[in-house]
């Protein structure tokens, strides 16, 4: 079957798995090849593999996108020069071997990490981490208490579209992720709520008509028995120290 993943769909999935697989597996280094071209007017856009294990394809993303990506982060986290956020890019890899026999959630894992390597080696892309006070959306308890259903053991399970989560065996932290995914921004865990929930959330984003469907705000107070409130807290960014447009190849 033909795979087409977004962007934030890909992050959402895939983010905070990484520490994990590492630690029973080294990442393949290098994609085995990979072309980087300006973007084509009015080409597709996002991440695609077109149903094949060994290749990517990141089309009509711009550095700071393709950052994004590789990092695991969301744009309001990197601060660079315009220019990253401005020009687009057509980039088509292949996998490793090792990368492509994967399974795919391990495979995903892999890609973002060579992906990092690729933005090295052809954008020459040096970074470095801080911390800076952002405004936020702290996830908190509603008035009336928690609406959610206690999980009891078994696997987890993310679905994660465009106004909705539904998950399993899902803690707040890691739910607090997820929702960073479709908002603008980040979301932090402050419900203190322990354990993993089963639960589902949806809502209607902003760009759909207003009359058809709760926000997510609502949504959230409505159906988990939770809010959120915008707060500033420090926030993890990267910082770009070097980058270069790169040679067409």
């Amino acid at each position: 079957m033909r795979t087409t993943r977004a962007l934030l769909t890909l992050l959402s999935i895939f983010s905070g798995s990484y520490e994990s697989f590492a630690q029973s597996a080294a990442p393949p280094s290098e994609f085995e090849v990979a072309s980087v071209k300006p973007a084509k007017p009015g080409g597709r856009r996002g991440v695609w593999t077109d149903g094949s294990p060994n290749q990517i394809r990141m089309l009509g993303m711009s550095l700071k996108q393709l950052i994004d990506f590789g990092y695991g982060v969301r744009g309001y986290q990197v601060t660079g020069p315009d220019w990253i956020d401005s020009e687009k890019y057509d980039v088509v890899a292949k996998l490793p071997s090792e990368a492509a026999a994967l399974p795919e959630e391990a495979r995903w894992v892999a890609i973002h990490a060579i992906t990092q390597a690729l933005l090295a080696e052809r954008f020459k892309l040096t970074l470095h981490r801080e911390t800076k006070p952002l405004p936020v959306y702290a996830l908190v308890v509603a008035k009336n208490g928690p609406k959610l259903e206690k999980a009891e053991g078994g696997g987890a399970t993310t679905k994660n579209g465009r106004g909705l989560i539904e998950a399993t065996n899902i803690t707040m932290i890691r739910f607090a992720e997820v929702l960073s995914r479709q908002m603008d921004l980040p979301v932090v865990d402050r419900t203190g709520l322990e354990g993993a929930f089963n639960l589902k959330l949806e809502w209607v984003r902003e760009s759909a008509k207003a009359d058809s469907g709760p926000s997510v705000f609502t949504a959230l107070q409505e159906q988990l028995g939770l809010r959120l409130e915008s707060r500033k807290m420090p926030i993890e960014v990267l910082v770009i120290d070097r980058a270069e447009r790169p040679s067409e190849n």
